[in-house]
């Protein structure tokens, strides 16, 4: 039996469950879970916000642990390998966008707490394919969040060709935008951190910021106009959109990473004028997956983490709804 916590039903506190996952499938891999981060979107879930979510519902998918089994099929890995599994946990593996590597992108993508059980638990599951070898190097007890966090916003790096002289701007200082910033400091680029508290301006510039701007001030914003080739938004809050195109250089790149859930208003000749792109992206496959986690073992990078107790789990959605986070939540299993 399998031993987590589960919403019963929509924006229910979790409880203890149990479920018999039967016999491993023939390309299934099986690990004992040693920490799973929490993001936004298992809250978003367990709130069935999106209304896709099935209940009982097991969150997590930051999950950092060891394989315990692995079905016949399974490739490239090894019982008692550290391993990662984040938003995806098996895609159909043989549509264009999966041989392309973009199995995240796959109609048959199954999210890993979306008709499916996470990493809220003592073990998950998940095809071979979605579960990615930690480098040596990175400290297992916080890399949990880069399966998902990191993997969002490093993706756009990756997928964009993003030069080391270009500028980039990161908007929100939080889960995502504190990692955004790191990846685009390694990257080589030159980083401008947008935040509505000025309070965050010394840990945005810790985070790898050259220069801090405060995202309510418009005159600020009128002020670089033109000058950013790429701007991440993080945040899941509308914003002052024309100031922010009105940033972009020209062939300049608005990349929405964080699930605004009003509509985004634009006008056609914003974009146009300068031929400017807004674009969006969900996290990766699992080669760009793999590639993030090399990236950070070379660089250093993990995120700042507060820890809980797996037991703990619903104190540590409470302190992740409050909006106190500093910036990613890990649960120790």
């Amino acid at each position: 039996m399998v031993h987590a916590w589960a919403a019963m039903a929509p924006g229910q506190t979790l409880e203890r469950y149990e479920y018999d996952a039967g016999p491993i499938g023939s390309d299934e891999v099986e690990v004992e879970v040693e920490t799973c981060g929490i993001c936004h979107s298992d809250l978003s879930v367990v709130n069935n916000e999106w209304g896709i979510s099935t209940f009982p519902a097991v969150p997590g998918h930051e999950i950092i642990g060891r394989i315990v089994a692995a079905g016949p099929h399974a490739k490239g890995v090894s019982v008692g390998q550290r391993v990662g599994i984040g938003w995806s946990a098996e895609s159909c593996m043989h549509c264009p966008q999966c041989l392309a590597g973009d199995g995240n992108l796959c109609a048959e993508n199954v999210a890993t707490i979306v008709g499916h059980y996470g990493g809220f638990a003592d073990r998950v599951r998940a095809n071979w394919q979605w579960v990615i070898p930690l480098p040596d190097g990175l400290d297992a007890r916080d890399a949990g969040p880069l399966l998902c966090g990191g993997t969002t916003v490093f993706a756009p790096f990756h997928e964009y060709g993003i030069s080391p002289i270009q500028r980039v701007g990161v908007v929100g200082i939080g889960g995502l935008g504190h990692l955004g910033l790191k990846f685009a400091r390694a990257w080589g680029c030159e980083v401008t951190a947008f935040t509505s508290t000025d309070a965050k301006a010394d840990e945005a510039r810790g985070f790898g910021a050259h220069h801090v701007v405060n995202s309510r001030d418009r005159n600020a914003l009128k002020a670089l106009a033109g000058s950013l080739d790429l701007l991440l938004v993080t945040v899941n809050v509308p914003l002052d959109w024309p100031a922010m195109v009105g940033m972009l250089a020209p062939r300049g790149r608005m990349h929405i990473v964080g699930a605004v859930l009003k509509p985004i208003p634009v006008l056609a000749m914003d974009l146009i004028a300068g031929q400017r792109s807004i674009s969006g992206s969900p996290t990766a496959g699992p080669t760009v997956m793999a590639k993030m986690l090399e990236f950070s073992a070379r660089h250093g990078i993990l995120p700042q983490t507060e820890h809980f107790a797996m037991d703990q789990v619903n104190d540590a959605l409470e302190h992740l709804k409050s909006g106190n986070a500093r910036y990613r939540i890990v649960l120790d299993a």
